[in-house]
């Protein structure tokens, strides 16, 4: 089936519902285009609290939000449920699992999925967390692991059940952890007495010499500070060599005998088939110029994580934060119109608006420009900030509540083992060839 454009209108067609997309087309709102959103999801994700969600602090879907309901009231914008298989520069048209579909202008705003680096056995056998559907299989499996724990005889499984490992020590591995390190300290021995006097360790992994490298070197000093005493044991500058299911060696010689690795330590782009190999960079980004045009290409863009605009200031891209593909999104739909009426286009240029990590109750860290905090006032900020990014009042009521509830009783009613995870086949079925 071809589904063609409306004749006279240029249609943008936009790959994605991301941050960068859904803000590329609320900006193109009454402008003289039809706006076609493909997204194999139908709904927006807010990525941020992905892990709230995965340690049951707050409900699925109150960090999700339909695309329908954004829009109401957007005559210019279609969405359609729909895979992307791939894309036809030569044609103008995007295939996908609903038929072939005609563009003007082309946005590939699919973010980006975890890199395993190509290591089959860890991918295989860590459990991700870049979706809501993974968050909740991080949930469950947690779950299942600590009721297990709860009737093993073998003290050896037992403590492997009981050990947790984080890959990664930026936000999402930093944020984990000390989320897990929480529900150690404050609910183990409320909601499983048997495991009180057990140890449940919470280690985190990082290659770089610091948690949160990316940030000053006060977040990272303070943030490194929080978790040591909360009581997670962090090892810098080190990789994970390999993980069967149950042994994670590291190559400093280290060997971890646990059943729960969570991988948070890389990310790739999602490119859609098609895309020339000469656009494609580190990371598996699309290189764009200062307009967020893919290379080689008239009316094809790429905006969010997916895209990699290289500058003097930026080598390695834009930061791979919402803010970057929120302020892309809304300057490419200026440009798009430029473009239309036969303007000159304007160059893109970052504002940073600053970056914020939570450790756990009261402990988070922020650079606010040249500003860094750290504490109580840090977490107050990162809640804020998180709360008011949520799309829809109901959203933000229904997370409020849940943080309310979390900050008086130091628990939460969340934590159900609604659908179950295949436990065993993760730890011991064979890799698929």
């Amino acid at each position: 089936m071809e589904i063609k454009k409306t004749a006279g209108r240029p249609r943008v067609v936009i790959i994605g519902g991301g941050f960068g997309g859904i803000n590329l087309a609320k900006k193109l709102k009454n402008k003289p285009v039809d706006i076609l959103m493909l997204d194999k999801h139908n709904y927006h994700t807010f990525q941020p609290l992905l892990y709230q969600v995965a340690m049951g602090y707050i409900e699925a879907d109150s960090i999700a939000f339909h695309f329908r309901r954004i829009f109401t009231g957007q005559k210019n914008f279609t969405f359609n449920l729909a895979e992307v298989k791939g894309i036809n520069p030569e044609k103008n048209t995007v295939t996908a699992d609903i038929g072939e579909i005609e563009y003007d202008y082309l946005v590939v705003a699919t973010g980006a999925n975890t890199n395993f680096f190509g290591n089959k056995e860890i991918e295989h056998f860590t459990m991700p967390m870049k979706n809501v559907s993974e968050a909740l299989n991080i949930r469950s499996f947690m779950l299942q692991n600590l009721e297990r724990a709860v009737i093993e005889q073998d003290p050896v499984e037992r403590e492997a059940l009981l050990t947790f490992v984080l890959v990664g020590g930026g936000p999402t591995g930093v944020e984990l952890s000390g989320a897990l390190a929480e529900m150690r300290n404050h609910v183990l021995c409320k909601d499983y007495p048997s495991l009180c006097n057990h140890d449940m360790k919470v280690y985190l992994v990082e290659g770089k010499p610091v948690v949160l490298g990316a940030m000053s070197a006060h977040a990272s000093k303070k943030a490194g500070e929080f978790l040591k005493k909360m009581g997670v044991v962090t090892y810098n500058g080190v990789h994970v060599q390999s993980y069967d299911g149950y042994e994670l060696k590291i190559d400093d010689g280290t060997v971890i005998h646990t059943r729960n690795v969570f991988w948070a330590a890389g990310v790739m782009g999602e490119i859609p088939a098609g895309m020339a190999a000469g656009c494609i960079t580190r990371g598996n980004r699309i290189l764009t110029d200062e307009i967020n045009r893919v290379v080689g290409y008239q009316n094809i863009f790429a905006i969010g994580d997916v895209s990699a605009m290289i500058t003097p200031e930026y080598p390695n891209g834009l930061p791979g934060m919402a803010q970057g593909a929120i302020q892309t999104g809304k300057h490419l739909a200026k440009n798009i119109m430029h473009l239309i009426d036969g303007e000159p286009t304007e160059p893109f240029k970052y504002f940073d608006k600053g970056s914020l990590a939570t450790i756990g109750q009261n402990k988070a860290v922020a650079d606010i420009n040249k500003l860094h905090f750290h504490g109580y006032i840090a977490w107050l900020l990162w809640m804020f900030v998180h709360l008011m990014s949520l799309v829809g009042f109901s959203n933000k009521l229904s997370v409020f509540v849940s943080w309310a509830v979390k900050y008086f009783t130091r628990n939460t009613d969340n934590r159900l083992i609604v659908r179950f995870f295949d436990t065993k086949t993760r730890m011991t079925e064979p890799i698929a060839k």
